[in-house]
């Protein structure tokens, strides 16, 4: 999920095991399990475009294949039963401000590579495609810029409360996404991928995940792949309640992300 700011403290608390070589120790999730937390992750700490990564196990635990799909159903039926409301107002003025549909649907990358379509509330102008775009050309960057001149003021809010992406928890619903897990990213974006981050699929892509909360405010989520490749080999039940306790402090606090 998104939010504002950069938190360099909480970044750094997490962030501060990266070595040279894009090592990861334990000390960057001290959180774990103990029995993994005794071995090193392999986490380039410089953009995956220019990095060799090693082989990452797939996570194929108890907890990955039967107690995370449930947890990750029961959270979502109760996140929407109380988001109703909320979420009902925000289709109201998306409604009127922006017109129809209200529902921005887009083609992402989930579990082992399949494609599924993610669900957000519109944030942009309903002739978007016809304005000229005068920010970064990347789809890797353009797609989550503040700046884009598309987005709308409701829109720019909704984007930076993250209240644009409350339709995903349908998607949770629907098996395609988790509570926590690495961002779904877009399917030409993937394309660009060097053969290694490819393993972030190893498990279901997530509404908030490790980068969200620690390392958001450190560039592009392409560029941040070892934060993803570090969840994959500590992916746990303790992992990600202490994920899910932290997004509030790094949506509300000073972090960012895309």
């Amino acid at each position: 999920m998104t939010g504002g700011g950069s938190n360099t403290t909480q970044s750094g608390a997490l962030g501060g095991g990266l070595r040279e070589g894009g090592q990861m120790t334990s000390e960057l999730v001290p959180w774990t399990d103990g029995a993994v937390a005794r071995e090193p992750v392999r986490a380039p700490a410089a953009p995956v475009g220019r990095l060799q990564m090693g082989p990452v196990p797939r996570p194929a635990g108890p907890y990955v294949r039967f107690a995370k799909p449930m947890i990750d159903r029961a959270v979502a039926v109760v996140a929407l039963v109380l988001a109703a409301v909320p979420m009902l107002a925000i289709a109201g003025v998306v409604a009127v401000s922006m017109g129809r549909p209200v529902l921005f649907r887009q083609r992402r990358v989930g579990l082992d590579g399949v494609e599924f379509e993610v669900l957000k509330f519109r944030t942009m102008r309903p002739d978007r495609r016809s304005q000229r775009l005068d920010v970064i050309h990347d789809r890797r960057c353009t797609h989550k810029s503040d700046d884009d001149p598309r987005h709308t003021l409701i829109g720019r809010f909704l984007r930076r409360a993250s209240l644009d992406e409350l339709p995903q928890l349908l998607n949770v619903l629907r098996g395609e996404m988790s509570i926590v897990g690495p961002r779904p990213e877009l399917v030409e974006v993937v394309g660009r991928y060097p053969p290694g981050l490819h393993q972030r699929h190893h498990v279901k892509p997530g509404l908030t995940g490790l980068w969200q909360v620690s390392a958001r405010g450190s560039g592009p989520m392409h560029e941040n792949g070892h934060w993803d490749l570090a969840y994959v080999q500590r992916v746990s039940l303790r992992t990600d309640l202490r994920i899910m306790a932290m997004t509030p402090a790094a949506l509300f606090g000073e972090t960012s992300g895309s």
